[in-house]
């Protein structure tokens, strides 16, 4: 049944066809669209090992604790973030002033905070960070304040956004500290979203503040999800965007003369065999359209919904390389329906992998997200890829948990509820930002290449020979009664992929 309930602005999402509910996804609401492209050209400053991938939903109705996002990281001045939107008159945040040649971090009052609705805009940075504000929005650069978008046509033009800025950004979060560009703050590149979204102001004793990391002032809109053109916390489960026509579109696009036929890798995103599947069987004829073309693709799912294509697949595996990734983090079901409620069980999701190999195709298989101090341990780890192996995986490669701003607040807010003991792990191992520290990932590293050794698994880095004497080195030990301190700056870490549409 059509929707009257969806979210303000959606109906001015472009090639919007309806909004509708179904019994059956309870809560949630599909908005299907006509998509004038299916292929997305992963952004050049993103370290993975393709350029080119095809996403037909966007959100997501599996439903899981780390996917989800809040407001834009606001940063106050004790110290911490919180969300734009819990932001009041009378708090005190981080803003900045003009000192002789150099600006510094002050401490200053919000003097009002209301909402509003615009034009969304994405900015998206070169170290990963994505933004989501009105086109009329002011960033400071390297060559002063610059609007997000050019005016309108009938507007006098005025300093706006290009690859070519750098924003100034703090380093520390202290009282008198310099804000300086640098090259993970460089722009990658900013696009209309073609949809209005609800926005947020505030009004300071400076005229501005610092978001995301970055020097601000003006109107914000809600941090979103990087994958999602809409709120990243309920609304990204809630609200699914699906891409009706994307198999017709991907269809047109491949038999271009000018497609290379490169890898195409799915589920980089959000996962193209989650239970909207079900409904809307769009992957059928995806990978018809790749195959037929001679384009070679790859899966990451952790989906159970793939078993119905696995005959495709195969057939498709007989004319273009094919692979299959299932993702899965964690044995325990009771932190399973935890973390990812909604999606399919551990046991299921090890009954995929013993039917993709079945079918004569190879699974590697993604431990991710490794959630530090509740998934990391010996045990967990042994137990895991244990298992994995017994499954008939032909590798394993694991990620350890990102959390990107907003994420960070759901994900933390979560943690205070369920496991407040593990709070000060998580201060000390994710201060610097988004990723885990450096020690952390060579330490968890360390302590998975072991057990794929011993399970003849290979991992996507070859692992280091281990001590001749049979001995631990410090990075295989337990670390989370270390005392990390914030003296401890972890090293940039790689983009991840996000979406640039190329036709």
């Amino acid at each position: 049944m059509a929707d009257g309930g969806a979210l303000p602005g959606l109906q001015r999402i472009a090639g919007l066809v309806r909004s509708v509910r179904t019994p059956e996804f309870e809560g949630i609401t599909f908005h299907e669209i006509t998509s004038k492209s299916a292929l997305n050209k992963v952004p050049a400053a993103s370290h993975v090992p393709f350029r080119w991938t095809v996403n037909p939903y966007r959100g997501c109705s599996h439903a899981c604790t780390y996917c989800l996002s809040g407001y834009a990281p606001i940063s106050m001045a004790d110290g911490s973030t919180i969300p734009l939107a819990r932001v009041r008159p009378g708090d005190h945040v981080l803003g900045t002033r003009l000192e002789g040649r150099s600006r510094r971090l002050v401490r200053t009052q919000v003097l009002d905070h209301w909402r509003t609705s615009k034009p969304a805009f994405r900015v998206e940075l070169d170290g990963g960070t994505s933004i989501v504000a009105s086109g009329d929005h002011r960033f400071l650069t390297a060559d002063g304040w610059k609007h997000v978008a050019p005016g309108g046509d009938d507007e006098p033009e005025r300093p706006h956004l290009t690859t070519r800025d750098h924003l100034m950004g703090l380093r520390r979060s202290v009282v008198g500290a310099a804000v300086r560009p640098g090259d993970a703050l460089a722009v990658s590149y900013v696009r209309a979203m073609d949809v209005e979204l609800p926005m947020f102001d505030l009004t300071t004793g400076t005229g501005d503040f610092i978001a995301h990391g970055v020097v601000s002032h003006n109107c914000f809109a809600r941090n979103t999800h990087t994958y999602l053109d809409l709120d990243a916390g309920d609304d990204f489960d809630r609200q699914v965007i699906v891409k009706v026509n994307v198999a017709d579109v991907l269809r047109r696009e491949v038999s271009r003369r000018t497609w290379a036929r490169e890898h195409v890798a799915m589920g980089t995103n959000t996962d193209p065999y989650q239970r909207a599947e079900g409904r809307y069987r769009l992957m059928p004829g995806i990978i018809e359209a790749l195959a037929g073309s001679g384009t070679p693709f790859s899966i990451l799912t952790k989906g159970t919904l793939l078993r119905r294509d696995l005959p495709l697949l195969r057939r498709a595996a007989e004319d273009v390389p094919v692979g299959i990734g299932v993702s899965l983090a964690l044995l325990d079901e009771t932190l399973h329906r935890s973390v990812e409620p909604g999606t399919p069980t551990p046991k299921a999701r090890l009954d995929l992998i013993r039917a993709v190999r079945a079918a004569g195709l190879p699974c590697t298989v993604l431990l991710a997200p490794i959630l530090p101090g509740l998934t990391d341990s010996e045990k967990q780890l042994s137990a895991l890829v244990a298992a994995v192996a017994d499954a008939g995986a032909t590798g394993i490669s694991h990620i350890p948990l990102h959390l990107r701003p907003g994420a960070r607040e759901w994900y933390l807010g979560w943690l205070e509820a369920t496991r407040p003991d593990l709070l000060p792990l998580y201060q000390r191992l994710y201060h610097g930002g988004s990723y885990s520290h450096q020690r952390y990932r060579d330490w968890l590293r360390a302590r998975v290449e072991p057990h794929l050794r011993r399970h003849r698994l290979r991992a996507d880095d070859e692992p280091a020979d281990e001590p001749a004497d049979g001995t631990l080195d410090d990075r295989r030990r337990p670390l989370h009664g270390k005392r990390w301190g914030p003296r401890l700056t972890p090293e940039p870490a790689p983009a991840e992929p996000g979406q640039e549409a190329l036709f």
